[in-house]
């Protein structure tokens, strides 16, 4: 499949910012039971990512800059296309992204999550804590 990486800020595209909304509702809201009104905070300062395939958005990821860092967050892949290497395409444009801004990344991974990002030079920091009624784990990148 050939996939194109979409990037954006939200002031740039609202289209954009509707497609990656599309996803999120879809993963977080629906699938997850996650509040709407918790799952688009932050929208407005963050740079986004979409994932593109055959005229069909996706997945799709942002980071924004927080007093502690760079935070990532909000990746999600649609049912049909998770598994098939898109989580790792979306995470490799963020972190080409942000590692060149110096300072230090860090997410807040969902439980089930965790060991896809232990693969990806991430590293558990602390104990589990509960975020949308959903087990979370922060990690930190290792490089």
């Amino acid at each position: 499949m050939n996939f194109e990486v979409i990037v954006f800020l939200s002031n740039d595209s609202k289209n954009l910012l509707y497609e990656a909304r599309k996803i999120r509702t879809n993963v977080f809201v629906s699938e997850q039971g996650v509040p709407p009104e918790l799952e688009y905070q932050g929208d407005e300062e963050a740079q986004h990512y979409l994932i593109k395939v055959s005229n069909r958005y996706i997945a799709t990821a942002r980071w924004r800059k927080t007093t502690t860092g760079i935070k990532l967050e909000r990746f999600a892949v649609l049912p049909d296309f998770r598994n098939s290497g898109v989580g790792k395409i979306i995470l490799e444009a963020v972190l080409k992204d942000v590692i060149p801004l110096n300072e230090a990344i860090y997410l807040h991974a969902q439980e089930k999550a965790v060991n896809f990002y232990l693969k990806n030079n991430f590293i558990v920091e602390g104990n589990m804590f509960m975020e949308a009624g959903i087990k979370h784990y922060k990690m930190v990148y290792g490089g």
